[in-house]
């Protein structure tokens, strides 16, 4: 495949999924050099420590992207600060039938019931085996399987495996495509996931010697009781972050009506406001040392740096990459190390700026 193949016009001519593997598939070809810096963006400015682990800047690849742990490197070479590969699960599973990505392109916002296709821990495994020398970020996003008959026992299989090669674990609780999954969101199962996963941290460390940080990624579509909840869940457990949030089930506002009726997670810039509501929710309830990534709807360096200035201490992207091409990460970092430079401050600084404002908002409908 030519490096140029990843530009955003010929795979918007592909179908979807198709032009997901295309892209995957440039990235190997070293399509990463091509249209980023070769490394991870660097300024003072825009560099945080979170959950004690160095971040060269805030910008990180969310997870759905690299499922199978193929492309970190590459990804990185795009200038992102920090990559999440998976949602893995510890059985390969094909998800949901095909097709399962839905482009809604005027809004730049996608619909996907993928289902957590992956290739299992194993393959993954054995990829961020061979890069373990590289440096760089890497965070391993792990699920469940559909059919499994211990789900939280399969999250401890993913921190068992994962634990030697992981800066750090995201436990994804919270996609739609997985019947039954938000239901780990509850209090008592909650209770009981946070209390295992944790458990299974730290027999992980008396392995590798190392302690391993564990964020929980939740629901945009939650109440404020659930909120609540979860902040006293991650209290209760110490736990090292949230991030908030994954997909949404909610249309409203959405000008395609015909392919926003399709079954599944809506991702994108529609998801921005939804997103950072309860994203500046959560923060108002955690309070200023809890590690928050805020993640939904994030396109451009104002929106990264609003994210910021409601709750998060670090944002990440995905859906929008889609319309705007390889080359959107360094266009963000750069487009927020220049504003940050503009008004004196760095993103340590402005980190709850807006909080207040954004918590006081009404969860949408």
């Amino acid at each position: 495949m030519k490096l140029t193949s990843l530009s955003t016009m010929p795979l918007m001519a592909l179908e979807p999924e198709r032009a997901h593997n295309a892209s995957i598939a440039a990235l190997k070809a070293g399509a990463g050099r091509m249209f980023g810096p070769g490394k991870p963006f660097q300024s003072d400015r825009l560099k945080a420590t979170v959950a004690g682990i160095a971040f060269p800047n805030p910008l990180g690849m969310a997870a759905g992207y690299d499922k199978n742990a193929e492309v970190p490197d590459p990804l990185l070479a795009l200038g992102f600060g920090f990559v999440e590969v998976g949602t893995v699960t510890p059985l390969p599973q094909a998800g949901n039938p095909q097709p399962r990505i839905f482009r809604l392109t005027t809004e730049k916002a996608i619909i996907n019931r993928l289902g957590f296709n992956n290739e299992g821990h194993d393959a993954a495994l054995r990829r961020l085996m061979k890069r373990r020398h590289r440096g760089g970020l890497v965070g391993v996003n792990i699920g469940a399987n559909k059919d499994s008959e211990d789900r939280v026992a399969d999250y401890e299989r993913g921190i068992a495996s994962f634990a030697p090669y992981a800066s750090y674990f995201t436990a994804n609780i919270s996609s739609p495509n997985t019947p039954g999954l938000r239901d780990l969101q509850s209090a008592e199962n909650l209770s009981e996931l946070l209390g295992r996963i944790m458990a299974a941290r730290e027999a992980a460390a008396g392995q590798t010697g190392r302690i391993v940080p564990v964020f929980l990624k939740i629901a945009p579509d939650l109440q404020e009781a659930d909120l609540d909840h979860i902040a006293r869940s991650a209290e209760e457990h110490r736990l090292d972050g949230l991030i908030v949030s994954n997909t949404t089930l909610s249309r409203s506002n959405l000008l395609d009506r015909k392919t926003g009726a399709e079954a599944g997670g809506l991702s994108g810039k529609p998801l921005f406001n939804r997103s950072t509501t309860v994203l500046a929710k959560m923060r108002e309830r955690v309070g200023p040392a809890l590690p928050l990534i805020g993640v939904g709807g994030v396109h451009d360096a104002q929106s990264a740096l609003e994210k910021i200035r409601a709750g998060a201490d670090l944002v990440q992207l995905y859906s929008v990459m889609v319309y705007e091409g390889p080359r959107l990460p360094i266009r963000i970092l750069r487009g927020m190390d220049r504003l940050l430079a503009a008004q004196g401050e760095t993103v340590r600084s402005i980190r709850d700026l807006t909080m207040k404002d954004w918590a006081s908002r009404p969860l949408p409908g």
